[in-house]
């Protein structure tokens, strides 16, 4: 085989492995332990196929840990582009801001609102969103209160909430 064909083989599957991995954490952070033990079995199942055949190469190239690594950084953003796609949730919002303005905004575009008044001017505000619309809601609040404190939690389970 061509030193050429072994890096490219080895590239597309750190790609794969590594892509595997980061969509099995996504997965496994959402509380579904079977599927992220079946993707944890391909994951490291490619792995070992990999990294056996690059370690024990009687070729002395620099290609091969430069491919290696290529296909790891190049999975790694595949994944978590994979992942944003795939893996549904919810992100819980913590807004603490001064007035009233921001929370109107919200009910006003449809959104559930939990208010606790932290003293008589400061409100600290709680949704849940679908992470899908997450860019729409942060741009709202930026919009409606410039300095209000935000906070972007995920949120494994939620019971008795509405998520826009």
């Amino acid at each position: 085989m061509s030193l050429l064909f072994i890096c490219v083989k080895i590239f597309f599957a750190r790609i794969l492995d590594v892509s595997i991995s980061t969509l099995r954490q996504m997965v496994m952070l959402k509380g579904k332990l079977f599927i992220s033990t079946i993707l944890a079995f391909i994951e490291v199942f490619i792995w070992f196929v990999v990294a056996r055949e690059a370690l024990t190469m009687d070729i002395n190239s620099i290609l091969i840990p430069i491919f290696y690594s290529l296909g790891y950084a190049t999975g790694t953003l595949l994944g978590s582009f994979l992942a944003k796609c795939f893996v549904k949730g919810e992100v819980c919002i913590q807004i603490i801001c001064n007035d009233e303005k921001l929370l109107k905004a919200l009910k006003l575009r449809g959104y559930e609102v939990s208010v606790m008044t932290l003293d008589n001017k400061k409100k600290m505000l709680y949704l849940e969103v679908n992470s899908k619309s997450l860019n729409k809601v942060e741009n709202l609040i930026k919009k409606a209160d410039p300095k209000s404190f935000i906070i972007f939690n995920d949120s494994r389970k939620v019971i008795n909430g509405m998520i826009k």
